[in-house]
């Protein structure tokens, strides 16, 4: 687990400090990038990925086998929502809930969801199957830690951009996993065509080759 331990650690701690930043205290109560959230809201949702992770690999292995991480994505039902979907809603709203408690709140949580991890992840091997509760189904830990990377990548863009920051670099090998997993659901969504030429052949390619 090494490899994991290494990778979320990092991507972790950058998050942990751009929810931190000041500029996302001063613009919390304002709509952020994700249409519908504030920027508080968003911060809650970004930071919480690794509360998240902690929490399920605490929680201990599950008593069923591990789902494939493509098999994840193509049975959730949130990949096929809109944003006013169920689960999006419902993710929006209790985001905006937490971020009530203020921008302090959210670091002690995921100062100490950092501090926790690396002892947790040196005793929880890669091929652990752990629950994810709210679909039904577990994940291997290594493919529970690769989707939360991708909410952290992803959703630091979009907390970025909202308060007028440089979006943050996360290591090579980090965002090599997330886009390898995005690129794998956008072939699922799109078709493989449609992924080579947005990727290749800008003149052909259609308007979108979104994920999610």
């Amino acid at each position: 687990m090494s490899d994991d331990l290494t990778n979320f650690s990092r991507a972790a701690r950058i998050v942990a400090d751009l929810v931190g930043r000041p500029e996302v205290a001063e613009h919390w109560d304002d709509e952020s990038a994700c249409a519908g959230m504030t920027v508080g809201g968003l911060a809650n949702h970004l930071g919480d990925q690794a509360v998240l992770a902690v929490r399920l690999l605490e929680a201990g292995p599950a008593q069923e086998d591990a789902i494939g991480l493509d098999d994840h994505y193509a049975r959730a039902a949130w990949v096929r929502e809109d944003l006013e979907g169920e689960t999006n809603v419902a993710i929006r709203e209790g985001s905006d809930e937490q971020a009530r408690d203020g921008q302090g709140a959210l670091q002690e949580r995921v100062e100490a969801a950092v501090d926790r991890f690396p002892g947790l992840m040196e005793t929880v091997p890669a091929d652990t199957p752990i629950l994810v509760p709210w679909q039904g189904w577990a994940l291997t830990a290594h493919d529970l830690l690769t989707t939360r990377l991708m909410e952290m990548v992803v959703h630091s863009d979009d907390l970025a951009a909202s308060v007028g920051v440089e979006t943050p670099e996360f290591p090579g090998e980090v965002v090599d996993r997330v886009l390898g997993l995005l690129t794998r659901v956008a072939i699922r969504r799109h078709g493989q065509t449609a992924v080579v030429r947005a990727l290749s052949r800008p003149q052909r390619a259609p308007a979108s080759v979104s994920a999610f």
